[in-house]
């Protein structure tokens, strides 16, 4: 929608509910997670106006939200003389540092745009060859946030497509770790490696190293853009779950904007949206006109109890315990002890499904009390919970066990992220099958440190061990050969260093190889990660 001038508006009181937060102090990714602790929440204009922003726009939308991030096209189209860059004085006129400083004064954070190319994706002057200046222009201007895009990136002799963004993101990684006061920084570039698992895999692998939070996949659908937007969320939606094994505190998998006023979007599947973000604990970005915004979607964007699972410290990204054509369930650990479990129904008419607690990792001998964070409405399940959904719909529930009942084993699947196929237990040992949600395919995985043993919810008795050069089952006091380590990379490694590897759907057992599509696999949230590659 075309906004040719700024127009003033007064925010919504209850939408202060989601955004309102004060500034913290900053001090550094995973390595040091203080600088984000937990994801961001705040605005971004691009979803919504692409390149149709204005400075008024943030000044008036700096009255509802944390963190306020221009995006592409804030710029001057040259470098000034000496190389710095410039704002565009007709939509900024007051300048960045003014607008920086009505945040900070707001007791907001303002975040900022560039590109690690020649050139932004709108065609604005790119950072390449400019990093340190340009780093020290947005601290100058009180900037807190960078988000960097991957545009226009051409490698150097020598070196992979791949190997150059790695190079250019660890040159901004360092520049900023240098900075007395460092800004977050948002990375873009897995999204230029998502249409080739195993290479995009690899990208992944050294993100959460550089910086807070990382853009995995395509742009959302923008507001003005052809196509269908529950498809475009769905889309980021199926890369987030391959990449669960990255989150920890300090650094966010982030599947983009969230773009509650678009037309494309009926409202239950706008509420989804809302909630499946929530329970990965993303990023809440809204790219949206705040003003227009309904009673109906300020009161799902406040919901307290999805806010505060999004921004629970554990920092635990749900993962699928379960998936067949018409259900996606997932499931995380919160910090005070208390579990998450998110339905989704993928299909195209109204579905019944049941959880059992088993399935969540839950003490089947246990009484548990269950808020559903949608309604408020609080009941009591011992055995499961019955789930009815309309078409992509979610329903989220928060699980808190009974006294004397806080054991909890990360549970769930097993599964291909390249090609999606899931863990079987079998008679004759296990196999990848397609994803069916039967307890065949439901893993507990148990153990001490970065050792774990795996049996399947179909028969808890056995548990997956190395047999010559593929799996089976057997007791699980089989000894070494069922013990496992996962490492950040996906590899599933035995105690005999070969790693779990998916051949023409069979399973066997080979040397770990990085960019092995068979071998980079999801399991369930909460299981140890192991850095390194299994070699």
């Amino acid at each position: 929608m075309a906004r040719s001038s700024a127009t003033s508006w007064a925010v919504p009181a209850r939408i202060a509910s989601l955004l309102l937060l004060p500034l913290l102090p900053v001090d550094a990714s995973v390595e040091d997670p203080g600088l984000l602790a937990t994801p961001p929440m705040g605005f971004n204009n691009w979803a919504r106006f692409e390149c149709d922003l204005n400075e008024t726009l943030f000044t008036e939308t700096a009255q509802s939200m944390n963190r306020l991030n221009l995006d592409d096209c804030w710029m001057a189209h040259e470098r000034a003389a000496n190389g710095a860059l410039q704002w565009n004085t007709t939509l900024f006129p007051h300048g960045i540092p003014w607008l920086a400083d009505y945040a900070h004064q707001h007791g907001f954070h303002l975040g900022i745009y560039e590109d690690s190319g020649n050139a932004t994706c709108g065609g604005y002057p790119g950072s390449y060859e400019h990093e340190q200046q340009d780093a020290e222009t947005f601290a100058s201007w009180g900037i807190d946030y960078l988000k960097l895009d991957g545009c226009n990136v051409y490698a150097k002799e020598g070196r992979s497509l791949a190997d150059e963004y790695k190079h250019r993101y660890g040159q901004w990684h360092r520049i900023l770790s240098a900075m007395s006061h460092p800004l977050i920084f948002s990375e873009s570039a897995p999204a230029y490696f998502s249409e080739n698992k195993t290479e995009w895999a690899s990208v992944m692998d050294w993100i959460p190293y550089y910086g807070e939070l990382a853009r995995h996949s395509t742009d959302i659908l923008v507001y003005v853009g052809e196509g269908s937007a529950w498809d475009s969320i769905m889309v980021n939606y199926g890369y987030q779950i391959l990449v669960a094994r990255y989150q920890q505190p300090g650094y966010y998998n982030d599947p983009d904007f969230l773009i509650p006023d678009h037309p494309g979007l009926t409202d239950t599947e706008k509420r989804s949206h809302f909630a499946l973000w929530a329970s990965f604990g993303a990023p809440l970005i809204i790219s949206a006109y705040i003003p227009a915004l309904s009673d109906e979607e300020i009161e799902y964007l406040s919901n307290k109890d999805l806010i505060a699972v999004d921004q629970d410290p554990l920092a635990q990204q749900a993962a699928l315990v379960s998936r067949d054509g018409n259900f996606d369930v997932l499931t995380r650990l919160l910090a005070n002890g208390d579990r998450l479990l998110t339905v989704l129904n993928t299909g195209t008419r109204s579905a019944k499904t049941s959880v059992s607690v088993a399935r969540l990792g839950l003490d089947t001998k246990c009484q548990y009390k269950a808020r559903d964070l949608l309604t408020g409405q609080t009941f009591s399940i011992r055995d499961s919970l019955a789930v009815t959904l309309d078409r992509h719909a979610v329903a989220v529930y928060r699980i808190t066990p009974g006294r004397g009942c806080t054991s909890v084993t990360p549970t769930g699947m097993i599964f291909n992220t390249v090609s999606g196929h899931c863990l079987t237990a079998s008679s004759s040992g296990a196999t990848f099958a397609a994803c069916s949600a039967s307890d065949a395919q439901v893993w507990r995985v148990a153990g001490s440190g970065t050792k774990v043993i795996m049996s399947p919810l179909s028969d808890e008795s056995k548990c997956l061990a190395a047999k010559g050069s593929g799996v089976a089952l057997v007791d699980c006091k089989g000894g070494a050969g069922a013990t496992w380590s996962y490492f950040i990379t996906g590899h599933l490694q035995n105690a005999n260093g070969q790693c779990l590897t998916e051949a023409s759907g069979q399973d066997t057992l080979a040397a770990c190889e990085l960019l092995q599509g068979g071998q980079i696999l999801g399991l369930p949230s909460g299981v140890h990660i192991v850095a390194g590659d299994g070699k």
